[in-house]
């Protein structure tokens, strides 16, 4: 049956799988995943999370406390921001901006956030917050959720919590493209202040291309754009068929976030719960302007900085061929290939990702470093020997 054929015929039923599909990207497999012995399975997987959760309420570990805040979007939107400082309570030498990405919040970054606090070569200052309509930050306009927005929003963050030292900013999937839609719009910022990005699981354009053109994740999809106008005028009902198909939707967090389908199921329910609690109105709004994000011109922007691009190689969501393109826009970039990851690269392999990070940190603070000794224009990241991180391209 056709896109249109279920746009014409949307019973309960069928409005019920069609959601599980636009949150997650797969709708017409919903049938499938949640019959018989594939629904049992992931009941069972949920029952003894549940069991272990009660015994163990701690599963991932503690995450260092934070200092939470609201700063105003240049147009009024609440952003809801956390502070956490060095474990050793000193000056940080750096500071590291976290940015989610679609569907996420910042809770997303759980392991990140906890290897950072515990730095003490370098000494870091972390900086997490919510994207608008997503997590605690507040409601916004569907017109407002658009890439540039975001890339704007975080220009606020920057303004009002780090208004000056060196900064180091980590965009995952739709964070990525912020950090992109930064770039473009405030390039000297990039040469002056931020020293170091890393772009994980992230696209620069064509993100149809692979990946989410098999999703009804578009706006060109009429699915989309019904569930757009449903949650809108019948939010309540939304809610409520979302819900009912919650075990559905958990499997397809499990199939389409991770490459490894005996992920941690606390790992699972973590980005499970924050998709539940986007609201589905937010998720269709925000349909638009991934679809027709294209930002590779922005990348150059970016020559000043040291870069880490970074990508799942069995991402379902934004292909690994995404991050080498990426990087071939920026020969000084190291690529990171994380072999068998999914989307949710960094809670999969913590490990990996997390020391290839850190190599970043450190470089990018001897970079800070050697630029409070030189004027803006001296020697830049390109000028320097890489360390090898960087894997041959593979082919398409």
């Amino acid at each position: 049956m056709s896109g249109e054929d279920r746009h014409h015929h949307l019973s309960p039923g069928a409005v019920a799988g069609a959601v599980a599909g636009t949150v997650l990207g797969g709708a017409a497999a919903a049938g499938a995943v949640g019959a018989g012995r594939a629904r049992s399975r992931i009941l069972r997987q949920r029952e003894r999370l549940s069991e272990e959760e009660k015994a163990h309420p701690s599963m991932l570990g503690l995450v260092p406390a934070g200092r939470e805040s609201s700063v105003a979007a240049d147009d009024g939107v609440r952003l809801s921001v956390e502070e956490v400082d060095p474990v050793d309570g000193g000056k940080p030498e750096l500071t590291v901006v976290l940015v989610h990405g679609f569907a996420l919040d910042r809770k997303c970054w759980h392991f990140q956030r906890r290897m950072l606090s515990e730095l003490t070569e370098p000494t870091v200052r972390t900086v997490l917050y919510d994207q608008r309509r997503h997590g605690r930050s507040a409601q916004a306009s569907a017109r407002s959720c658009t890439i540039a927005q975001l890339g704007a929003d975080l220009d606020a963050i920057l303004r009002a919590v780090v208004p000056e030292g060196p900064v180091v900013l980590v965009g995952h999937s739709m964070g990525g493209m912020t950090i992109m839609a930064l770039a473009e719009r405030n390039p000297k910022l990039f040469q002056e202040r931020i020293v170091g990005v890393s772009l994980l699981c992230t696209s620069a354009g064509d993100v149809m291309a692979g990946g989410l053109k098999q999703a009804v994740l578009s706006h060109r999809n009429p699915t989309v754009n019904v569930l757009g106008r449903i949650a809108h005028w019948q939010p309540a009902f939304a809610d409520r068929v979302r819900r009912a198909a919650g075990n559905v939707i958990w499997a397809f967090v499990q199939g389409l976030s991770f490459g490894d389908r005996s992920t941690d199921p606390a790992l699972v329910d973590l980005v499970d719960s924050t998709i539940a609690a986007t609201p589905l109105d937010a998720l269709t709004s925000f349909a638009n302007t991934l679809s027709t994000h294209n930002r590779r011109a922005a990348l150059a922007g970016l020559s000043q900085c040291e870069v880490l691009v970074a990508g799942g190689t069995r991402d379902r969501m934004i292909p690994y061929e995404h991050s080498e393109l990426i990087a071939a826009e920026m020969p000084h970039a190291e690529l990171l290939p994380l072999e068998g990851a999914g989307h949710m690269a960094m809670l999969e392999q913590p490990g990996e990702y997390d020391a290839a990070l850190l190599e970043l940190l450190r470089r990018c603070t001897h970079r800070s470093q050697v630029l409070r000794r030189l004027r803006p224009g001296g020697p830049t990241p390109s000028d320097r020997p890489r360390r090898g991180l960087r894997r041959p391209r593979r082919r398409a």
